[in-house]
């Protein structure tokens, strides 16, 4: 039997480039290897796509595979771009649409995306780079509740996600999240505990499987969990979460419902706050982590699920099968 040719992309020009290629590595270590010939797609942080350490055009490379796997973080791979790219050559490829992931990569679009369903989520308001920004910060300052969570609107892995208690931290804030994105998000924040859940298409005999939902034990030393915090191996992730029967079942169906809602694709992760108020519904991720640190990994093995029957079912969705 003739394998399927299975093209890992990874790296790319994005502020997510190491996660990517710890991701990529961790899908080409696990990808069934009688099963697939596997190969590593390499691009660079300039954008130049390699192929056994030789730069070809991308054309040239997807070509000669039959699926492409999308082990992309962040911008080009994760907002649209590269899925618009495979479109043009008819690849199948895993992971959402380039419009679905286009809306998932934009926390903002993500909010109005979901304006009309019945999920919650934090308060918010947005600013961008103007000749009144300070001005403008410090009018969000007397009008917005602090301490509140300040973020780009497009990026994910929490990159140039801080947290402000006074203007300084506000004004801070905003001044880095906007080395990261023309526009940043200052959202409410909610005091809860933190908790993520992924959901899987075509999986244990349902359209929309969700998958144990992961409880996120934030160090004293971080109020968020930042991107230091995700990819230390340092913090406490509890799987399956402590919670009683009817928060769990409300967490799993909250992540299908954002899942359809938002029209993605395969697989998907989204994160919520569970508060005194309710469950809050904080942003998706249109492809979750895959390293040895990731949640999804960690929420498939508690369900039984080794990553490799999850990387083989998934590259099966992309074809079709």
């Amino acid at each position: 039997m003739q394998k399927i040719k299975v093209g890992v992309l990874r790296g790319g020009p994005s502020n997510e480039y190491d996660v990517s290629l710890k991701t990529g590595g961790s899908v080409l270590r696990n990808l069934p290897e009688e099963k697939y010939d596997i190969r590593d797609i390499f691009i660079s942080k300039n954008g130049e796509w390699h192929f056994r350490g030789i730069p070809f055009a991308p054309e040239k490379i997807i070509n000669q595979v039959d699926v492409v796997f999308n082990a992309m973080h962040g911008e080009y791979g994760e907002d649209g771009t590269i899925q618009q790219l495979l479109d043009t050559f008819s690849v199948p490829y895993t992971g959402s649409t380039a419009f679905s992931s286009a809306i998932g990569m934009n926390k903002l679009l993500t909010k109005q995306g979901m304006e009309n369903y019945d999920i919650d989520m934090p308060d918010h308001i947005v600013i961008e780079a103007s000749d009144d920004l300070e001005k403008d910060i410090f009018d969000i300052f007397r009008s917005f509740s602090m301490p509140a969570i300040v973020k780009p609107v497009s990026g994910g892995s929490s990159v140039g996600v801080t947290i402000a208690k006074s203007f300084d931290d506000l004004r801070d804030g905003v001044y880095k999240a906007l080395g990261h994105c023309p526009k940043v998000l200052i959202e409410e924040y909610i005091n809860g505990r933190e908790v993520t859940c992924g959901v899987v298409e075509g999986f244990r005999g349902e359209d929309i499987h969700a998958l144990m939902p992961v409880e996120i034990i934030i160090q004293e030393k971080s109020n968020f969990f930042d991107y230091t915090a995700k990819y230390s191996g340092k913090t406490q992730e509890v799987c399956p979460a402590h919670f009683d029967k009817v928060i769990k079942d409300e967490i799993q169906r909250l992540a299908k419902e954002v899942h359809k809602a938002l029209g993605l694709r395969h697989y998907s992760r989204s994160d919520f706050i569970v508060s005194p108020r309710g469950i809050y519904f904080l942003e998706v991720n249109t492809l979750p982590g895959l390293t040895e640190e990731s949640l999804m990994p960690k929420a498939l093995d508690a369900g039984g699920t080794k990553l490799p029957n999850f990387l083989d079912h998934v590259v099966g969705l992309a074809m079709g099968r």
